[in-house]
C-alpha cells in the first residue's frame, strides 16, 4: 500500500475539499493501527499513510497509539487523462493526523502544493528550463454608484480642452505602458460610445505636435493603442470574414513560394515559386480592397477623424490623407494578421514554417502596397523582394488602395467645419424612373450618369454635367432591392428617401449588388433608417407588396440590414473602471509627480527640468485641477477597498474555501492586516 497512488476528481486545481473519518482496526499481536479515509466530490477513496521526515520508525502502519501524532496523511491528485503520456498530476497535500485527535469528522480546504520527491534529486539539465512571465489580476468590482465620479470624469475626457489635461489622456501618461491604459479605456469608451470622440480628440493633438508627415502615428503613442485595441475588439469579425477563407486555403494546400534564391530547396523552381507567390498576394489584396463596406462603422469614423486632421495639419502633402490611414489598416491590421493567423483566431494552431514563410512573404508586399510609397522597390532590403513587386508597379494597385481608404474613411457624420472635399465613392450609368414630382407628370426611364461621394448621391445627363437631382446622404432611409414584377426589369433597387423612393436599374446583378452594398454602407449611421420597407413599387393606387392602398402606410417587409455596422460586445463598465482606478492607484506616485510638473510649469518659465519632460501638460492649470479630481475619485475607492478587505478579514476563517490551508498569500495577507491594525492603534 505505501507505493500505492490515488487518484481524485478535483473540481478546483488550487485547492481541494478534504473530509477525514477514522476507523480503527484491531492488528495482529494487540497492536492497534488506524486506517484513515478521505471523500471528495461524494466519493470514498483511501489515502497513503506516510511518516514526516522526522519520524524514524521503520514500519508505515505498525505504532503505538500515542505515536499518531507523528504521522501525516499525504493525498495526490491526479486528472484523468486520455494522452499516452498519462494520467496529469495536479497537487499533493499533506495533513498531520494530531489534526483528528479532538473529532471522529474533519473538514477543511488545503492549498494544493507541488510533489515532494523526498530524497531525490533532479538535475537541472535533465528537463531543461522554462522561463515563464506569469500576470494575474484580482479585481473586486463594486457597485456601478460607487465608480459613478470616477467613471463621469472618464467619459467627458473627450470635451476637455486641451485633451491632454483630461482624465483618460492624464492615465496614459503615468502609466509604465500606453497598452495597459489603453485596454480598459477603448473597452469602457466603448462601452459608453465614446471612443469615437476622445480618439479624435487625442489623434488631433498628437498630429498637430507632428512636424515631418513621413512619421505620423508611427510611435506607440496612446493615440496609436488606442486605436490597435479598438480594432482589435470592433474588427475581429471584419477581419475574420475578410481573411480566413484564403488564409486556410494558403495553409491547406503547401504550396512552395519561396522566392529567396539562396533558400530554394533542390527540385524547386524560382519562377513557379514566384508566380504561386503573386496569386496569393492578388488573392489577398483583391479580397482587401474589395471589403470596404463590411469595415465596422466605429472604425470608419475613427479614420475619417485621422484623414481630417493630417489634411488640415499637412495641406501640401497630398498623400498624407491615405498614409493616415493605411499605417493602420494595413500595417497595424492585417500585415499583422496575415503574419500571425494563429495569433487573430485565423487559424487554430501555428503554421508549419514552409506556410509560415509563404504569409511572411504575402504579409511583407501586402504591407508595402498598402503603404502607397513613392519608392516601392526601395521599401525592400532584399533584392529578392524589389524584384518580386514589379509584378506590383501598376498603377491599378496604387488606385484600388485609394479606393478602399477613401471609403473606409468616408463617414455619414458629415463635420460642418470639415475642410474635406467630396470623396467620389462610385459612379456610372444606371436607368431611373422618373421620381414624379409632380402629381399627373410622366413617370418615365431615362439613362441618366449616376455619382455617389461621402455628401451626397447625384445624377446628371451625361459625366460632368450639372446635377438633376442630388440626395443628401442623410436622407438616405434605407436601400433595398426592387421585386422584377414591380416593372418587368431585373437588376433594380431602390434608394428611399423620407417623402419617395428612386427606383434604378443597374446594368448587371453584380453591379447592382456593388451599388446598393455602397449606398447602404455611407448610410447606415443615419439616425432616421427604416426598419422596414415594401419590396414592390407602389403603381396605381396601391402597394404591390401587400395591396396597402396609402402610398405613405408602413412597410410590410423587414429591411435586410445585411452589412455588420457595429457588433456587440460584452463588456462590463464597471470592471474597466475598476481596473482603471487599480491603475491610477498603482501609479500615485507619478500622479502626485505630475502636479508637481503643473506647479513648476505655472510658475518657472524657464527650461523644463528633466525629471518633468516625461509629461505632457499643455495647460498646467486645467491638467492639476484634473488630478486633484482623480485622485480625490481614486482616494475614496481605496477607502472603500480597505472597508471591504476589512470586513473579510474579519469574516474568512483559515481552512475555508477562500483561504484553504498552505495558502501562502493568505499567510502574507494576515501578517499585513495585523501591521495595519497595530499601526491603526
Amino acid at each position: 500500500m505505501a507505493g500505492e497512488r490515488v487518484q481524485v476528481t478535483a473540481e478546483m486545481y488550487h485547492s481541494t475539499r478534504i473530509l477525514l473519518t477514522r476507523d480503527r482496526v484491531m492488528g495482529g499481536l494487540g497492536s492497534s493501527w488506524w486506517r484513515w479515509h478521505f471523500r471528495d466530490t461524494g466519493r470514498l477513496r483511501e489515502g497513503i499513510v506516510t511518516r514526516p521526515c522526522s519520524y524514524s520508525k521503520k514500519s508505515h502502519f505498525d505504532f503505538e497509539e500515542e505515536d499518531v501524532d507523528k504521522l501525516e496523511i499525504r493525498v495526490d491528485l491526479w486528472n484523468a487523462s486520455n494522452l499516452k503520456f498519462g494520467d496529469e498530476f495536479l497537487g499533493e497535500l499533506r495533513i498531520p493526523l494530531k489534526v483528528l485527535r479532538q473529532s471522529s469528522s474533519y473538514e477543511a480546504w488545503y492549498f494544493l502544493q507541488p510533489r515532494d520527491n523526498g530524497s531525490k534529486s533532479l538535475k537541472p539539465d535533465d528537463l531543461g528550463s522554462l522561463r515563464l512571465n506569469v500576470v494575474y489580476t484580482e479585481d473586486h468590482v463594486f457597485s456601478s454608484d460607487y465608480y459613478s465620479p470616477l467613471r463621469d470624469l472618464l467619459l467627458k475626457s473627450a470635451d476637455v480642452e486641451p485633451v491632454s489635461a483630461s482624465a483618460a489622456h492624464i492615465l496614459g501618461e503615468v502609466c509604465r505602458e500606453k497598452q495597459e491604459a489603453a485596454i480598459p479605456l477603448v473597452r469602457l469608451l466603448l462601452h459608453y460610445g465614446r471612443v469615437v470622440p476622445f480618439i479624435s480628440a487625442i489623434a488631433s493633438a498628437e498630429v498637430k505636435r507632428t512636424q515631418d508627415p513621413n512619421t505620423i502615428f508611427r510611435g506607440n503613442s496612446l493615440t496609436s493603442k488606442c486605436i490597435d485595441e479598438t480594432m482589435k475588439l470592433a474588427g475581429m469579425h471584419y477581419l475574420h470574414v475578410t481573411l480566413k477563407p484564403t488564409i486556410e486555403e494558403i495553409c491547406q494546400s503547401h504550396r512552395s513560394c519561396e522566392i529567396d534564391p539562396v533558400k530554394l530547396r533542390d527540385g524547386e523552381n524560382l519562377e513557379n515559386n514566384m508566380e504561386s507567390l503573386r496569386q496569393y498576394v492578388d488573392r489577398i489584396f483583391t479580397v482587401i480592397t474589395k471589403s470596404g463596406v463590411s469595415c465596422p462603422t466605429v472604425m470608419c469614423d475613427i479614420f475619417f477623424s485621422l484623414r481630417e486632421a493630417a489634411a488640415k495639419r499637412f495641406q501640401d502633402d497630398l498623400d498624407v490623407r491615405y498614409t493616415a490611414v493605411s499605417s493602420f489598416i494595413f500595417l497595424r491590421f492585417f500585415a499583422p494578421a496575415i503574419l500571425s493567423p494563429n495569433l487573430f483566431q485565423l487559424t487554430p494552431h501555428h503554421t508549419d514554417p514552409q506556410t509560415s514563410r509563404t504569409l511572411t512573404l504575402i504579409s511583407k508586399t501586402i504591407q508595402t502596397l498598402g503603404s502607397l510609397s513613392k519608392s516601392k522597390s526601395a521599401s525592400f532590403k532584399e533584392s529578392y523582394m524589389a524584384t518580386f513587386y514589379e509584378f506590383f508597379n501598376e498603377q491599378k494597385y496604387a488606385d484600388a488602395v485609394k479606393n478602399f481608404l477613401d471609403l473606409i474613411s468616408s463617414s455619414g457624420r458629415r463635420d460642418p467645419k470639415s475642410i474635406e472635399q467630396p470623396i467620389l465613392l462610385k459612379e456610372g450609368f444606371m436607368i431611373k424612373r422618373a421620381q414624379g414630382r409632380k402629381r399627373f407628370g410622366m413617370k418615365n426611364f431615362k439613362k441618366r450618369w449616376f455619382r455617389l461621394t461621402n455628401h451626397e448621391f447625384t445624377y446628371q445627363k451625361s459625366k460632368g454635367d450639372q446635377p438633376l437631382c442630388s440626395i443628401p446622404i442623410e436622407n438616405i432611409l434605407a436601400v433595398e432591392r426592387l421585386e422584377e414584377e414591380s416593372f418587368r426589369m431585373k437588376n433594380m433597387f431602390q434608394v428611399i428617401q423620407p417623402e419617395r423612393a428612386l427606383y434604378i436599374q443597374a446594368n448587371n446583378c453584380v453591379e447592382a449588388k456593388d451599388w446598393i452594398d455602397i449606398l447602404t454602407k455611407v448610410s447606415q449611421c443615419n439616425q432616421k433608417r427604416l426598419t422596414v420597407f415594401h419590396p414592390s413599387a407602389y403603381l396605381n393606387g396601391h402597394w404591390l407588396c401587400c395591396r396597402a392602398s396609402s402610398d405613405t402606410a408602413t412597410g410590410c417587409t423587414p429591411c435586410t440590414g445585411s452589412l455588420p455596422a457595429n457588433i456587440q460586445l460584452d463588456i462590463d463598465g464597471d470592471r474597466e473602471t475598476e481596473r482603471i482606478y487599480s491603475l491610477f492607484n498603482l501609479y500615485m506616485g507619478k500622479l502626485e509627480k505630475m502636479q508637481e510638473a503643473c506647479g513648476s510649469k505655472s510658475v518657472y518659465d524657464g527650461p523644463e527640468q528633466e525629471e518633468y519632460s516625461t509629461f505632457i501638460i499643455d495647460d498646467p492649470q486645467e491638467t492639476y485641477k484634473t488630478l486633484k479630481q482623480v485622485i480625490a475619485g481614486v482616494g475614496a475607492l481605496e477607502q472603500e477597498h480597505a472597508q471591504y478587505r476589512r470586513d473579510k478579514f474579519k469574516k474568512t476563517r483559515y481552512g475555508s474555501q477562500e483561504h484553504p490551508i498552505g495558502d501562502k498569500s493568505f499567510q502574507n495577507y494576515i501578517r499585513q492586516q495585523s501591521e495595519v491594525s497595530t499601526h491603526s492603534i
